[in-house]
C-alpha cells in the first residue's frame, strides 16, 4: 500500500534554510521587487524606460549618474544598495533620449532658419 495517494506523508517538508533577516539579502525578492536598491535607481529605470517619449532623457541621464555615485558609495557601508543594472539602463536611455533630442532640436533650428 505504499503507492497509496491518500495516505499523509510521514514527515513534512523540509524548511529553507534562514535567512540574514533582510529581506533585501534574497536574490529572488530583490528581481521581484526594489527592496535593497537605491530609490536612485529606480528612478532611473523608470525615466531611464520613459525616454522613448524623449522628453524625460536629460533627467534620466541626471538621475542615473546620482544612482551611479549613490550605489558605488555605499559599498563600503554595513548596508550596500542595489540596482546598478537599472542605474546603467536609465544611463544609456537617458545619453540615446538625449541625444535624440538635441539632434530634433538640431533639425527644428535648421528648418526654422531655411524659411
Amino acid at each position: 500500500m505504499s503507492n497509496d495517494p491518500y495516505r499523509t506523508p510521514a514527515a513534512p517538508p523540509p524548511l529553507p534554510p534562514p535567512s540574514s533577516g533582510r529581506i533585501g539579502d534574497d536574490m529572488g525578492m530583490r528581481l521581484l521587487l526594489p527592496v535593497g536598491r537605491s530609490m536612485w535607481a529606480v528612478a532611473a529605470g523608470y525615466l531611464g524606460l520613459f525616454s522613448f517619449f524623449i522628453l524625460p532623457a536629460p533627467f534620466s541621464l541626471l538621475v542615473s549618474l546620482i544612482a551611479i555615485r549613490k550605489i558605488k558609495e555605499s559599498r563600503q557601508t554595513a548596508k550596500p544598495l542595489h540596482g546598478m543594472g537599472r542605474a546603467v539602463f536609465g544611463l544609456v536611455m537617458g545619453i540615446l533620449g538625449t541625444l535624440a533630442l538635441l539632434f530634433a532640436l538640431y533639425l527644428n533650428f535648421v528648418a526654422r532658419s531655411r524659411l
